[in-house]
């Protein structure tokens, strides 16, 4: 990569932002505890990118 080339989305700050329980949540902070072990014991789907 060329040095006056920038990365797509460089030096972008963004949240993560997750749909759990029907809500949108950037951060599990005001989950009790039925509520964090049921987000623990989800299913935890991944994406592999083929090369």
């Amino acid at each position: 990569m060329k040095a006056e080339e920038k990365v797509i989305g460089e030096g972008v700050k963004f949240e993560r932002i997750r749909r759990i329980t029907g809500y949108l949540v950037g951060t599990t902070d005001r989950f009790n505890n039925a509520k964090r072990s049921e987000e623990h014991d989800r299913v935890k789907h991944t994406f592999n990118e083929k090369k």
